[in-house]
């Protein structure tokens, strides 16, 4: 059994019933589908990579994880690939029963009576979803004495969140594993990009270099934003070309064995940070240096944030884009005209990592950070091009940097440290010879 199972099975209710479906195959058009990607937290608990199966987890139970799994099927597997079948499910991922998906519904009433607790996510599944309602209603229709279906229904990625949140040593070297195949694929980019290609190849480039160590692709779709395009925080056209004088804003991640990194870069087209474009740069870098720093145990997500921006608003004031008192910019929220995001997130099986924020929303406690947790450290400034009241050397620029950050007991470790965020050494990698 997994031990990320095993310790979920930890921290069910007794008499209880746990239910966790695989993500389904998402059609793209007409007949043919989007290349699957498994649920995470079902591929954190099982392993098991196909979709249409359901993970049914019975704590106190001899044999307490049981799959139902699409059946093995040669005309099937002939068009799709192969199945690992209910034999499959036993034998290669560990679960002590395995069943035809088929069979679920019929199992539902051995499943639920008698439980007092069930574990399921509702909305995220509506086929599954109307099951288990039809198994409710069933009971309630019929009042049936004989049978007693569970009186409590909890969210079970209240659990996983948590578990997820804080990274084994086996996890956090799948991260950096994942965090150095895009840190290469950055320094890639910057060793090749010169002005007249287009956005497009860039994402290409480093999109197969991703793929060619081993990556399963990228952890989210990439933003290769030329020129004012930085200004867009999540653009993803990359379709326009590069301008010599311009810069470029990469932020791009690769995903290894389902493990997620986040990299934002930014430099020159050319090679060559004019005097306004490094005058931008070196305040974002300060602030993310900084950031980075802070990002170790006991400091709290909500304070970082707010350092962030206090860091921001001083080198807006010292660009000229902001006047006026800091504490009063803060309280206006002035910032938010060229920072307009939050300073990082988690990081881990997704991009936008599972896991809460706060340890109380009501009272906004801020959760403080601890050993294992992974973060993103991003800050930005983004001069819209028409901004009539920046400076104008300074409109169209686009600045951000970010790296993916692991909390240790002795501070902290930069996975994507491998990718240069120096200034000078930007400019003297894309003036080496292998640019020539």
């Amino acid at each position: 059994m997994r031990s990320q199972l095993k310790r979920f099975i930890e921290q069910l209710d007794d008499n209880s019933v746990a239910i966790i479906p695989a993500a389904h195959e998402k059609t793209r058009s007409y007949d043919t589908e989007y290349k699957f990607r498994q649920d995470s937290d079902f591929r954190y608990l099982t392993g098991f990579p196909e979709p249409d199966a359901i993970a049914v987890i019975t704590p106190g139970a001899k044999r307490p994880y049981t799959l139902y799994v699409r059946p093995r099927d040669p005309l099937m597997e002939t068009w799709f690939g192969r199945r690992q079948g209910v034999e499959g499910a036993v034998k290669n991922y560990g679960a002590d029963k395995a069943y035809p998906i088929e069979r679920f519904a019929a199992d539902l009433g051995k499943i639920m009576d008698g439980k007092d607790v069930l574990y399921y996510r509702f909305a995220a599944d509506n086929e599954l979803d109307r099951t288990l309602l039809g198994y409710f209603t069933e009971q309630r229709v019929r009042r049936l004495k004989s049978a007693y279906p569970p009186h409590t229904i909890k969210d079970p990625t209240i659990i996983t969140g948590e578990m997820r949140l804080h990274k084994s040593a086996a996890e956090a070297k799948l991260m950096q594993k994942a965090a150095d195949i895009a840190a290469e694929a950055h320094v890639l980019a910057m060793r090749s990009v010169k002005p007249g290609m287009n956005e497009s190849q860039v994402e290409a480039l480093m999109e197969a270099y991703m793929k060619d160590q081993g990556a399963s692709g990228v952890a989210y779709n990439s933003i290769i934003g030329g020129g004012d395009n930085a200004t867009i925080l999540h653009y993803v056209e990359n379709n326009m070309p590069l301008k010599d004088g311009d810069l470029l804003l990469i932020d791009a991640g690769a995903e290894y064995e389902g493990y997620a990194s986040d990299i934002t870069r930014t430099f020159p087209v050319n090679g060559k940070f004019t005097k306004a474009q490094r005058e931008v740069y070196d305040v974002v870098l300060d602030v993310q240096k900084k950031c980075v720093d802070f990002t170790v145990v006991g400091n709290t997500h909500l304070k970082r944030q707010e350092y962030s921006i206090e860091l921001l608003t001083e080198g807006m004031k010292q660009l000229g884009l902001l006047k006026g008192k800091t504490r009063d910019l803060i309280k206006k929220k002035a910032y938010l005209k060229y920072y307009m995001h939050g300073v990082g997130h988690w990081l881990g099986l997704d991009v936008h990592d599972a896991g809460r924020y706060y340890v109380d929303q009501q009272a906004k406690q801020s959760r403080p950070y601890a050993v294992g947790m992974v973060l993103t450290v991003e800050p930005g400034i983004y001069v819209p091009p028409d901004d009539r009241s920046a400076p104008a050397k300074y409109r169209g620029i686009g600045i951000r940097i970010e790296d993916d950050v692991l909390v240790t007991k002795d501070g902290n470790v930069n996975l994507t440290a491998k990718v240069t965020k120096e200034a000078d050494e930007i400019e003297a990698l894309m003036a080496s010879d292998k640019r020539k």
